[in-house]
C-alpha cells in the first residue's frame, strides 16, 4: 500500500467519519467509519462499527467491533470482541476472544485461543484450535490440530494430517468440565493421517486411522492402519 500522503484517523469520544485511505485509523471511544476503509493499521480499543469493506494490513481489536462488510488483509488480531457480516480473508488469524463471523473464511494460518464462529465454510494452510470453535460448513486445512475444551462443531472437516486431542485442563477447568460438552461433534472426517480423541462422527474417511478414548463413530474407512482404543465405539470398520 502507498502510505507516504496518507493521514490517520483517531477518534477518541464518541464520532463518526467517512472512509477513505489512511496510514493509521484508532478506535479509542465509540466510533463509526460510514463506508469502505484502506489503511495500514487498524486498532480498535473501545467500541467500533464500519459499515463497508475493511483493507488493512494489520487489524487489532482489544474493544468490540462490528463489521457490516468484509475484512482483507495481511493480519486479524482479536483480543476482545469481533463481529464480522460478512467473509474475511486474510494471512494469519489469531483469535483470544470472541469473533463471529457470518460469511466465509480464508486465511494461511488460523490459531485460536478463544472462540470462534464461521457460518459458511473455513480454509486455511494451518489450524489450531485450543478452546471452543463452530464451523457451519467444510473446515478444511493442510494440518488441523485441535485441542477440545467445551464444544467444538464443523460440519465436515478435511486435511492431510488432522489431530484432535483432549484439553489437558487445570484444576479449575476440572471443576467447570461437567457444565460443558467436552468434544468434537462433526458429520464427516476425511485425510490421510487422522488421530481422534473425544470426537463424535457419522463417518471417518482417511489411509492412518487412530481412534484414541472417548469417541463416537458411526463408520471408520481406512486404506493403510487402523487402531481402536477400548473406550471408543465405532459402529462399522471398513478397510477400503
Amino acid at each position: 500500500m502507498e502510505t507516504n500522503q496518507r493521514g490517520d484517523l483517531i477518534i477518541n469520544g464518541l464520532g463518526s467519519s467517512n472512509g477513505g485511505l489512511f496510514s493509521l485509523v484508532t478506535l479509542n471511544g465509540i466510533g463509526t467509519v460510514n463506508s469502505d476503509i484502506e489503511c495500514e493499521e487498524l486498532d480498535c480499543n473501545g467500541s467500533g462499527t464500519l459499515k463497508g469493506n475493511v483493507a488493512a494490513t494489520n487489524v487489532k481489536v482489544n474493544g468490540n467491533a462490528r463489521f457490516h462488510g468484509n475484512i482483507a488483509g495481511d493480519k486479524l488480531k482479536v483480543d476482545g470482541t469481533a463481529k464480522i457480516a460478512q467473509n474475511l480473508s486474510v494471512k494469519n488469524v489469531n483469535v483470544s476472544g470472541k469473533v463471529n463471523v457470518e460469511g466465509r473464511v480464508k486465511a494461511e494460518q488460523i490459531t485460536i485461543h478463544g472462540i470462534l464462529t464461521v457460518g459458511e465454510d473455513c480454509e486455511a494452510e494451518s489450524f489450531k484450535g485450543k478452546y471452543r470453535f463452530t464451523i457451519g460448513g467444510l473446515l478444511n486445512a493442510e494440518q488441523i490440530d485441535v485441542e477440545v475444551y467445551g464444544d467444538c462443531r464443523a460440519k465436515e472437516i478435511g486435511g492431510q494430517t488432522i489431530t484432535v486431542k483432549q484439553h489437558k485442563g487445570s484444576f479449575i477447568g476440572a471443576i467447570f468440565k461437567p457444565f460443558f460438552k467436552n468434544q468434537l461433534e462433526t458429520d464427516l472426517i476425511e485425510g490421510d493421517k487422522i488421530v481422534l480423541e473425544n470426537t463424535v462422527a457419522k463417518v471417518v474417511r482417511g489411509h492412518q486411522v487412530k481412534i484414541g478414548p472417548n469417541c463416537q463413530i458411526g463408520v471408520v474407512e481406512y486404506t493403510d492402519e487402523f487402531s481402536q482404543d477400548k473406550n471408543s465405539v465405532v459402529g462399522d470398520i471398513q478397510k477400503v
